[in-house]
C-alpha cells in the first residue's frame, strides 16, 4: 500500500498532542461538573431540514447517505447531515426530552462536529467544541447569564494557554441605542458594525450611510458606541455620555454592569475581562448577553471561545425554551498551539514507570511488579525485551518515561527491587508495596512550550 496523503481539515494529534487535548477535555470537564452542568451526547446525524434552517451555513453540511441508497430514501424529509454545531442537536435534543428533563436544565456537551469548509489554520471540517448551556422552560432568570461567563472563564484561567481576553456585550444595549438614535434599519446598522475588524473605519462609516441610511451624526454616534471598552462597569457612564436613550438601552446596560461584575474576580495574569461593545454575535439568534473570547497572539483566529442568551433555544408551540450559553473550540485553539511547540505534554505517553526484564524466563516477576504498582494508581510498562539494561534505559528515555524497576536476585532466591531516575542517574532502593514517584512525575503534565 502507498504512503497515503494527508486528508486536509481533519486534523490528528501525535500522543502527545492527544494527551495535551485530553487534559483540555478533562479540565472543562471538572470544572463543568464542579458547577453541577451534566454531560449528554447527541447522535452525529440530524435530519437535512432542521440543519438548513441557518441557510447561512447550507453549503457548509455534509449530508450522510449510503453509497448505494434506495430511491426512496432520497426523499428531501428523510435526508441526513452530520451536524455543524452542538446548538442545533441540543434544541432537538430538548425538545424530544423535555418531560424527562428537569428544568432549567444545566448541559454541558464536548463532541465533534462537521463542516465542509475550506480548510486553513483555526478552520476545519471536523473540529472538537465543548459546550456548556442553561435552558429553562418557559423563562429563564438573567443570573444564568453570570454564571455561564464564570464557570467558562473559571475553566479557562487554569488552562497553560496564551492570555484570554474574555469580550462581553449586550445586544439589548446596542439595539436600543440604535432605536434611540432613530435608525430606520437596526439590523442594516448591526451588519455594518459587525464589519468593523475587517474594513476600515471609513469603509463602516460608508456602510452605515448608505445600506443603513444614517445620517452623518448618527453613524458618527454608531462608531463611538462601538469603540467603547472598558475593563470594568465604567463603560456604562460612557455610554450615557453619548446622549442617546431608549428602553432597552438601558436594560442592556444594566444586564452587562452585572455580566461583567459577576467575572471581575477571575481575572488573572492569563485571563481578562473586557466589555467590548462592537460584538453583535450574528445578527438574529442572540437575544441579550453576547459573548467573545481572543487569545494574544493569535487575534487573527478571531473568537475562539463565543455564546450568548437566546430567548428562543427552541419551541414545541406551546412552551418557549429559553437558554444562555458558551462554547469553546478545542481544536480551533490547540492545533495552532502544538504546530508551533507553544502548547506540549512533558511525556508522550502515560507511563511514570517501565520494568526492567532481566531475562524473558524473569518476565512474569517484572510483570508481577508492574501489576503491583498499577494497584496503587502508578501508570506503568514492562519493557518490550530482555535487552542490555543500557538499551532499556534508552527505551525508556525515548518514551519520555521518568522512571526504570530493577529487579535483583539475591542468596537463596530472594529478590531485591531498585528504582532509576534516568533524568538525575539517583537510583535508590525500593519496596513496590509503597513506592510512589513525585505527585509532579504520576501523571505527564501540559505546559507552555
Amino acid at each position: 500500500m502507498a504512503r497515503p496523503a494527508p486528508l486536509s481539515g481533519f486534523p490528528e494529534w501525535l500522543p502527545e498532542g492527544r494527551i495535551v487535548e485530553q487534559h483540555v477535555v478533562d479540565t472543562f470537564r471538572r470544572t463543568f461538573e464542579l458547577w453541577g452542568f451534566a454531560s449528554i451526547e447527541t447522535r452525529a446525524a440530524e435530519p437535512l431540514d432542521e440543519l438548513l434552517r441557518k441557510g447561512e451555513i447550507d453549503k457548509e453540511v455534509y449530508v450522510l447517505r449510503r453509497l448505494h441508497a434506495a430511491a426512496d430514501e432520497e426523499d428531501a424529509g428523510r435526508q441526513l447531515g452530520l451536524h455543524f454545531d452542538l446548538t442545533v442537536p441540543f434544541a432537538r435534543y430538548v425538545l424530544e426530552n423535555a418531560g424527562k428533563l428537569h428544568f432549567p436544565f444545566r448541559r454541558y456537551q464536548i463532541q465533534k462536529v462537521w463542516r465542509g469548509e475550506r480548510p486553513q489554520e483555526g478552520r476545519y471540517r471536523e473540529f472538537l467544541q465543548a459546550d456548556v448551556d442553561v435552558v429553562g422552560n418557559g423563562e429563564l432568570p438573567f443570573h444564568h447569564d453570570v454564571e455561564v461567563a464564570q464557570v467558562m472563564a473559571e475553566a479557562l484561567q487554569v488552562m497553560p494557554l496564551p492570555r484570554l481576553t474574555l469580550q462581553l456585550n449586550n445586544r439589548k444595549l446596542i439595539e436600543g441605542f440604535y432605536r434611540g438614535l432613530g435608525a430606520p434599519d437596526v439590523p442594516a446598522v448591526m451588519r455594518a458594525i459587525d464589519k468593523i475588524d475587517k474594513l476600515r473605519p471609513d469603509a463602516v462609516r460608508e456602510l452605515l450611510l448608505t445600506e443603513a441610511k444614517l445620517d452623518d451624526g448618527q453613524a458618527g454616534l454608531c462608531l463611538q458606541l462601538a469603540a467603547i471598552s472598558s475593563p470594568d462597569a465604567g463603560f456604562a457612564d460612557r455610554v450615557r455620555a453619548l446622549g442617546v436613550s431608549d428602553p432597552l438601552l438601558d436594560e442592556g446596560l444594566e444586564e452587562l454592569v452585572r455580566v461583567v461584575e459577576g467575572v471581575a474576580g477571575l481575572r488573572g495574569e492569563r485571563f481578562a475581562v473586557s466589555a467590548d461593545l462592537r460584538i453583535a454575535r450574528g445578527l438574529d439568534y442572540y437575544t441579550g448577553t453576547v459573548y467573545e473570547t481572543r487569545m494574544a497572539g493569535f487575534e487573527y483566529l478571531g473568537s475562539v471561545c463565543s455564546g450568548g442568551r437566546y430567548d428562543a433555544l427552541a419551541s414545541d408551540g406551546a412552551t418557549t425554551y429559553p437558554g444562555v450559553g458558551i462554547s469553546f473550540g478545542v481544536s480551533r485553539v490547540l492545533a495552532p498551539l502544538l504546530s508551533r511547540g507553544l502548547l506540549r505534554a512533558t511525556r508522550s505517553v502515560p507511563s511514570a514507570v517501565l520494568v526492567a526484564v532481566t531475562n524473558e524466563d524473569d518476565r512474569a516477576a517484572s510483570a508481577a511488579v508492574a501489576s503491583e504498582l498499577r494497584s496503587r494508581g502508578i501508570p506503568v510498562e514492562v519493557a518490550p525485551s530482555a535487552a542490555k539494561f543500557g538499551k532499556q534505559i534508552r527505551h525508556a528515555d525515548r518514551r519520555g518515561i521518568p522512571f526504570v524497576w530493577f529487579l535483583q536476585s539475591g542468596d537463596g532466591g530472594a529478590v531485591g527491587h531498585e528504582v532509576k531516575d534516568i533524568r538525575s542517574g539517583e537510583q535508590v532502593a525500593a519496596d513496590p508495596g509503597t513506592w510512589v514517584p513525585p505527585a509532579e512525575d504520576l501523571h505527564p503534565r501540559v505546559v507552555q512550550g
